[in-house]
């Protein structure tokens, strides 16, 4: 995985290119985009770590991952040059010392205004099934959040997960009963259409309507650690992706 590789070309094979946020000698932080998974796997043999690697661009041709985001959520991602700055940054994501937060829009309104979710989750093994809850044999997860908008319908939540578990807040979020607005494995639909809270909404007679959001409705919008050069505390941040920002754009023109 973290071997040397040909240059690949991005366009050709229709890859989306994770835009730079941030670089330095240890870090390369990088928006990705929804669509492309942190690491190859089932899905593929690329990932925002394999098209960075293959990318050309220098100093990356050792790229080492120290989190991930699920394949459907678009957001910050740090990956590490070295193998001291990944083992200090996973030191610090064991340690608790890592705070991110994810924007999260779910097709309900709360019944409160902020609250925590403190119920252990277990993974499967294999990775293959889904994760759930499992006050048993589940591992410790907490997960912090509050409202950030609310609309007719639909709720923009701004969480922070205290912990890491596999699928955390979506797994959360569906047992609090505010599963995200589009999640078909974890409670929520599979799409957001403009016709479902534009009042008057008329189809057109060309084309069928197409989905505002098709993706997960999860954006993971800031990180903030410290740095593995010196100790200083960065925060780096990716705002929402064009189809998430048109649907929160849509929400509050017609829904707020």
């Amino acid at each position: 995985m973290h071997g040397k590789r040909d240059k690949i070309d991005l366009r050709e094979l229709q890859i989306p290119i994770p835009a730079v946020v941030h670089e330095d000698d240890q870090l390369l932080v990088v928006a990705k985009p929804a669509g492309l998974s942190s690491v190859p796997g089932r899905s593929g043999p690329e990932s925002v770590l394999s098209v960075m690697m293959g990318s050309g661009r220098p100093g990356t041709e050792e790229l080492r991952l120290v989190h991930r985001l699920d394949r459907g959520t678009s957001g910050v991602l740090v990956l590490t040059k070295s193998l001291d700055a990944q083992r200090m940054l996973s030191e610090q994501f064991s340690a608790g010392r890592v705070d991110k937060v994810y924007l999260a829009l779910i097709g309900s309104r709360p019944f409160e205004m902020s609250g925590v979710i403190d119920v252990p989750i277990a993974v499967p093994k294999d990775l293959l099934g889904k994760a759930k809850i499992d006050p048993k044999d589940g591992k410790p997860a907490v997960t912090e959040w509050e409202v950030a908008e609310m609309f007719r319908g639909y709720t923009l939540l701004r969480c922070r997960p205290r912990t890491g578990r596999t699928h955390q807040i979506r797994v959360h979020l569906n047992h609090a009963f505010m599963p995200l607005a589009v999640d078909p494995v974890y409670g929520g639909g599979e799409r957001i259409m403009l016709s479902a809270f534009k009042n008057g909404y008329r189809p057109s007679k060309r084309r069928p309507e197409q989905p505002l959001l098709s993706r997960l409705s999860l954006h993971a919008e800031s990180i903030a650690f410290d740095h593995p050069a010196d100790g200083a505390r960065v925060t780096y941040r990716v705002e929402p992706p064009k189809d998430l920002a048109v649907t929160l754009r849509q929400l509050r023109k017609w829904a707020g």
